[in-house]
Protein backbone atom coordinates (compact mmCIF):
# COMPACT_ATOMS: atom_id res chain seq x y z
CA UNK A 1 0.00 0.00 0.00
CA UNK A 2 1.41 3.33 -1.04
CA UNK A 3 1.66 5.81 1.83
CA UNK A 4 -0.03 9.15 1.22
CA UNK A 5 2.39 12.09 1.01
CA UNK A 6 1.42 15.09 3.12
CA UNK A 7 2.37 18.65 2.11
CA UNK A 8 3.19 20.51 5.32
CA UNK A 9 2.45 24.24 5.06
CA UNK A 10 4.25 27.00 6.92
CA UNK A 11 1.07 28.56 8.27
CA UNK A 12 -0.07 25.25 9.78
CA UNK A 13 1.97 25.11 12.99
CA UNK A 14 -0.30 23.13 15.26
CA UNK A 15 -2.70 21.04 13.15
CA UNK A 16 -3.29 19.51 9.74
CA UNK A 17 -6.29 20.22 7.58
CA UNK A 18 -9.10 17.71 7.82
CA UNK A 19 -8.20 16.29 4.42
CA UNK A 20 -4.54 15.76 5.34
CA UNK A 21 -5.41 14.11 8.63
CA UNK A 22 -7.64 11.76 6.66
CA UNK A 23 -4.80 10.98 4.27
CA UNK A 24 -2.63 10.00 7.25
CA UNK A 25 -4.97 7.11 7.97
CA UNK A 26 -2.95 4.50 6.13
CA UNK A 27 0.37 5.68 7.55
CA UNK A 28 -0.95 5.64 11.08
CA UNK A 29 -2.48 2.19 10.76
CA UNK A 30 0.88 0.77 9.73
CA UNK A 31 2.67 2.57 12.55
CA UNK A 32 0.18 1.43 15.14
CA UNK A 33 0.13 -2.10 13.78
CA UNK A 34 3.85 -2.47 14.20
CA UNK A 35 3.78 -0.74 17.54
CA UNK A 36 1.28 -3.28 18.86
CA UNK A 37 3.24 -6.09 17.28
CA UNK A 38 6.34 -4.77 19.05
CA UNK A 39 4.60 -4.71 22.38
CA UNK A 40 4.04 -8.44 22.38
CA UNK A 41 7.81 -8.77 22.52
CA UNK A 42 8.28 -5.74 24.76
CA UNK A 43 9.39 -3.40 22.00
CA UNK A 44 10.24 0.03 23.43
CA UNK A 45 11.99 2.90 21.68
CA UNK A 46 14.68 5.59 21.96
CA UNK A 47 14.63 8.60 19.66
CA UNK A 48 16.72 8.38 16.49
CA UNK A 49 19.89 10.50 16.29
CA UNK A 50 18.73 13.73 14.57
CA UNK A 51 22.07 14.03 12.79
CA UNK A 52 21.37 10.88 10.82
CA UNK A 53 18.91 10.84 7.89
CA UNK A 54 15.79 8.76 8.32
CA UNK A 55 16.09 5.39 6.68
CA UNK A 56 14.61 1.95 6.75
CA UNK A 57 16.34 -0.56 9.05
CA UNK A 58 19.64 -1.77 7.66
CA UNK A 59 19.67 -4.78 5.38
CA UNK A 60 20.66 -8.17 6.68
CA UNK A 61 23.94 -9.62 5.45
CA UNK A 62 25.49 -13.05 5.70
CA UNK A 63 27.87 -13.35 8.62
CA UNK A 64 31.32 -14.20 7.40
CA UNK A 65 32.04 -17.84 8.09
CA UNK A 66 29.02 -18.17 10.34
CA UNK A 67 27.14 -20.56 8.10
CA UNK A 68 29.98 -22.88 7.17
CA UNK A 69 28.98 -26.44 6.46
CA UNK A 70 29.00 -28.54 9.58
CA UNK A 71 28.45 -25.62 11.97
CA UNK A 72 26.22 -26.68 14.84
CA UNK A 73 22.88 -24.89 14.84
CA UNK A 74 20.36 -24.84 17.68
CA UNK A 75 16.80 -25.92 17.04
CA UNK A 76 14.03 -23.35 16.80
CA UNK A 77 12.70 -24.45 20.18
CA UNK A 78 16.13 -23.97 21.74
CA UNK A 79 16.40 -20.44 20.29
CA UNK A 80 13.00 -19.48 21.74
CA UNK A 81 13.80 -21.06 25.12
CA UNK A 82 17.01 -19.04 25.30
CA UNK A 83 15.11 -15.88 24.32
CA UNK A 84 12.65 -16.32 27.20
CA UNK A 85 15.57 -16.65 29.62
CA UNK A 86 17.31 -13.63 28.08
CA UNK A 87 14.29 -11.37 28.70
CA UNK A 88 14.05 -12.37 32.34
CA UNK A 89 12.47 -15.80 32.40
CA UNK A 90 8.89 -17.01 32.72
CA UNK A 91 8.70 -16.53 36.50
CA UNK A 92 9.62 -12.83 36.28
CA UNK A 93 7.14 -12.19 33.47
CA UNK A 94 4.32 -13.92 35.34
CA UNK A 95 4.75 -11.41 38.19
CA UNK A 96 3.56 -8.69 35.80
CA UNK A 97 -0.12 -8.20 35.02
CA UNK A 98 -0.34 -4.84 33.26
CA UNK A 99 1.73 -2.20 31.50
CA UNK A 100 1.24 1.49 30.69
CA UNK A 101 3.70 2.91 28.16
CA UNK A 102 3.94 6.56 27.11
CA UNK A 103 6.19 8.10 24.51
CA UNK A 104 6.52 9.61 21.06
CA UNK A 105 6.37 8.49 17.45
CA UNK A 106 8.43 10.13 14.70
CA UNK A 107 7.92 9.95 10.95
CA UNK A 108 11.16 11.24 9.37
CA UNK A 109 9.78 11.29 5.82
CA UNK A 110 7.15 13.83 6.91
CA UNK A 111 9.64 16.52 7.93
CA UNK A 112 10.30 14.60 11.16
CA UNK A 113 6.66 14.87 12.14
CA UNK A 114 6.25 13.75 15.76
CA UNK A 115 3.31 12.80 17.92
CA UNK A 116 2.53 11.14 21.21
CA UNK A 117 1.78 7.51 21.89
CA UNK A 118 0.18 5.83 24.90
CA UNK A 119 -0.48 2.12 25.22
CA UNK A 120 -2.32 0.27 27.99
CA UNK A 121 -2.03 -3.52 28.28
CA UNK A 122 -3.57 -5.87 30.79
CA UNK A 123 -3.37 -9.63 31.23
CA UNK A 124 -4.53 -11.85 29.79
CA UNK A 125 -5.39 -10.10 26.52
CA UNK A 126 -6.56 -6.49 26.82
CA UNK A 127 -4.91 -3.70 24.80
CA UNK A 128 -5.57 -0.03 24.03
CA UNK A 129 -3.24 2.17 21.97
CA UNK A 130 -3.74 5.89 21.31
CA UNK A 131 -1.65 7.94 18.90
CA UNK A 132 -2.04 11.72 18.63
CA UNK A 133 -0.41 12.91 15.44
CA UNK A 134 -0.87 15.92 13.17
CA UNK A 135 -3.90 17.20 15.03
CA UNK A 136 -5.72 13.85 14.88
CA UNK A 137 -6.33 11.14 17.46
CA UNK A 138 -6.08 7.50 16.40
CA UNK A 139 -7.06 4.56 18.61
CA UNK A 140 -7.02 0.78 18.44
CA UNK A 141 -8.16 -1.63 21.10
CA UNK A 142 -8.94 -5.22 21.99
CA UNK A 143 -11.24 -6.07 24.90
CA UNK A 144 -10.64 -9.80 25.01
CA UNK A 145 -13.02 -10.60 22.16
CA UNK A 146 -13.66 -7.53 20.00
CA UNK A 147 -10.97 -5.60 18.14
CA UNK A 148 -11.76 -2.05 17.05
CA UNK A 149 -10.16 1.10 15.70
CA UNK A 150 -11.19 4.74 15.48
CA UNK A 151 -9.64 7.56 13.46
CA UNK A 152 -10.74 10.88 11.93
CA UNK A 153 -11.36 9.49 8.47
CA UNK A 154 -12.95 6.09 9.08
CA UNK A 155 -14.58 6.80 12.40
CA UNK A 156 -15.27 3.80 14.60
CA UNK A 157 -14.66 0.41 12.95
CA UNK A 158 -14.81 -3.19 14.21
CA UNK A 159 -11.93 -5.32 12.93
CA UNK A 160 -12.56 -8.72 11.41
CA UNK A 161 -10.78 -11.48 9.48
CA UNK A 162 -7.00 -11.24 9.40
CA UNK A 163 -6.98 -7.89 11.22
CA UNK A 164 -8.90 -9.46 14.10
CA UNK A 165 -6.51 -12.42 14.20
CA UNK A 166 -3.51 -10.08 14.33
CA UNK A 167 -5.08 -7.98 17.09
CA UNK A 168 -6.02 -11.01 19.17
CA UNK A 169 -2.53 -12.49 18.93
CA UNK A 170 -0.80 -9.22 19.75
CA UNK A 171 -3.02 -8.47 22.75
CA UNK A 172 -1.67 -11.56 24.57
CA UNK A 173 0.19 -9.95 27.48
CA UNK A 174 2.53 -12.93 27.83
CA UNK A 175 3.11 -13.40 24.11
CA UNK A 176 6.94 -13.44 24.42
CA UNK A 177 6.63 -16.57 26.56
CA UNK A 178 4.32 -18.35 24.13
CA UNK A 179 5.69 -17.56 20.69
CA UNK A 180 5.85 -21.20 19.62
CA UNK A 181 2.12 -21.74 20.07
CA UNK A 182 1.48 -19.41 17.12
CA UNK A 183 3.50 -21.49 14.66
CA UNK A 184 3.29 -24.94 13.15
CA UNK A 185 7.02 -25.26 12.40
CA UNK A 186 10.21 -23.54 13.58
CA UNK A 187 13.40 -23.76 11.50
CA UNK A 188 16.81 -22.14 12.10
CA UNK A 189 18.15 -21.48 8.59
CA UNK A 190 21.55 -20.00 9.43
CA UNK A 191 23.33 -16.99 10.91
CA UNK A 192 23.18 -13.51 9.39
CA UNK A 193 24.56 -10.12 10.33
CA UNK A 194 22.00 -7.63 11.67
CA UNK A 195 23.15 -4.21 12.83
CA UNK A 196 26.53 -5.37 14.10
CA UNK A 197 25.09 -8.56 15.58
CA UNK A 198 25.47 -12.13 14.40
CA UNK A 199 21.92 -13.47 14.60
CA UNK A 200 20.25 -16.84 14.23
CA UNK A 201 17.56 -16.66 11.55
CA UNK A 202 14.39 -18.38 12.73
CA UNK A 203 11.73 -19.02 10.09
CA UNK A 204 8.41 -19.55 11.85
CA UNK A 205 5.72 -21.11 9.66
CA UNK A 206 1.97 -20.89 10.28
CA UNK A 207 -0.77 -23.23 9.18
CA UNK A 208 -1.89 -20.48 6.78
CA UNK A 209 -0.10 -17.52 5.28
CA UNK A 210 3.52 -16.51 4.84
CA UNK A 211 6.03 -17.43 7.59
CA UNK A 212 7.46 -14.89 9.99
CA UNK A 213 11.22 -14.40 10.30
CA UNK A 214 12.86 -13.57 13.59
CA UNK A 215 16.53 -12.81 14.21
CA UNK A 216 18.06 -13.60 17.62
CA UNK A 217 21.48 -12.38 18.74
CA UNK A 218 23.88 -15.32 18.86
CA UNK A 219 25.64 -13.97 21.97
CA UNK A 220 22.76 -12.62 24.08
CA UNK A 221 19.81 -14.63 22.80
CA UNK A 222 17.77 -11.44 22.44
CA UNK A 223 15.50 -10.65 19.51
CA UNK A 224 17.06 -7.99 17.26
CA UNK A 225 14.79 -8.06 14.19
CA UNK A 226 11.41 -9.37 13.08
CA UNK A 227 9.96 -9.54 9.56
CA UNK A 228 6.30 -10.39 9.11
CA UNK A 229 3.20 -9.76 7.07
CA UNK A 230 0.21 -8.01 8.62
CA UNK A 231 -3.35 -7.53 7.50
CA UNK A 232 -4.48 -3.96 6.78
CA UNK A 233 -7.71 -2.67 5.21
CA UNK A 234 -5.82 -2.71 1.90
CA UNK A 235 -4.50 -6.25 2.18
CA UNK A 236 -1.27 -7.86 3.37
CA UNK A 237 1.81 -5.70 3.87
CA UNK A 238 5.28 -6.81 4.97
CA UNK A 239 6.89 -5.01 7.90
CA UNK A 240 10.37 -5.09 9.38
CA UNK A 241 11.17 -4.00 12.94
CA UNK A 242 14.66 -3.64 14.39
CA UNK A 243 15.01 -3.45 18.17
CA UNK A 244 17.95 -2.60 20.40
CA UNK A 245 19.08 -1.03 23.70
CA UNK A 246 17.63 -3.70 25.98
CA UNK A 247 17.23 -2.53 29.58
CA UNK A 248 16.19 -4.35 32.75
CA UNK A 249 12.84 -3.18 34.13
CA UNK A 250 10.95 -4.80 37.00
CA UNK A 251 12.80 -8.08 36.59
CA UNK A 252 12.36 -8.39 32.82
CA UNK A 253 14.46 -7.08 29.97
CA UNK A 254 12.89 -4.84 27.33
CA UNK A 255 14.45 -3.15 24.29
CA UNK A 256 14.30 0.63 24.30
CA UNK A 257 14.57 1.22 20.56
CA UNK A 258 12.37 0.10 17.69
CA UNK A 259 12.78 1.25 14.11
CA UNK A 260 10.17 -0.12 11.78
CA UNK A 261 9.58 0.07 8.06
CA UNK A 262 7.07 -1.28 5.59
CA UNK A 263 4.86 -0.27 2.71
CA UNK A 264 7.18 2.60 1.78
CA UNK A 265 7.12 4.18 5.24
CA UNK A 266 9.50 4.29 8.20
CA UNK A 267 8.89 5.17 11.85
CA UNK A 268 10.80 5.55 15.09
CA UNK A 269 8.96 4.98 18.37
CA UNK A 270 10.41 6.26 21.64
CA UNK A 271 8.87 5.35 24.97
CA UNK A 272 9.75 7.73 27.77
CA UNK A 273 7.73 6.25 30.63
CA UNK A 274 6.81 2.60 31.28
CA UNK A 275 4.99 1.36 34.37
CA UNK A 276 4.06 -2.21 35.31
CA UNK A 277 1.24 -3.58 37.47
CA UNK A 278 -0.93 -0.48 37.14
CA UNK A 279 -4.60 -0.84 38.05
CA UNK A 280 -6.55 -0.83 34.76
CA UNK A 281 -10.29 -1.36 34.51
CA UNK A 282 -11.54 -3.78 31.84
CA UNK A 283 -14.06 -1.18 30.69
CA UNK A 284 -11.40 1.15 29.28
CA UNK A 285 -10.56 -1.39 26.55
CA UNK A 286 -14.14 -1.72 25.31
CA UNK A 287 -15.24 -0.39 21.93
CA UNK A 288 -16.59 3.16 22.38
CA UNK A 289 -20.25 3.77 21.75
CA UNK A 290 -20.87 5.04 18.23
CA UNK A 291 -21.81 8.72 18.05
CA UNK A 292 -24.71 9.78 15.82
CA UNK A 293 -23.75 11.82 12.72
CA UNK A 294 -23.40 15.51 13.46
CA UNK A 295 -25.84 16.42 10.70
CA UNK A 296 -28.45 13.83 11.62
CA UNK A 297 -31.95 15.37 11.44
CA UNK A 298 -33.73 15.86 14.69
CA UNK A 299 -36.58 13.44 15.36
CA UNK A 300 -40.04 14.88 14.61
CA UNK A 301 -41.94 16.18 17.61
CA UNK A 302 -44.39 13.83 19.17
CA UNK A 303 -47.96 14.43 18.09
CA UNK A 304 -50.01 15.69 20.97
CA UNK A 305 -53.36 14.03 21.54
CA UNK A 306 -56.33 16.20 20.57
Amino acid sequence: MKVARLALRAERDEAFSRNEVGNMKSTWKKALGICVLGLLCGFMARAQDPAKPAAAPAATTQAGGATKAGAAMPTGEQVLDRYVQAIGGRAAWMKLNSRVSKGTIEIPAMDNLTGTLEIHEKAPNFMLAVIKLGGGAFEQGFDGSTAWSENPRDGLRVLSGGELDDARREADFYHPLDLRKNYSKLTVTGIERVNEHDAYVLVAAREKGAPDKMYFDVQSGLLVRSVNQRYTPDGLTEFQADVEDYTALDGVKLPFTVRQAGGGSAFVIHFTDVQHNVQLADAQFAKPAAEPPADAPAPPPEKQPE
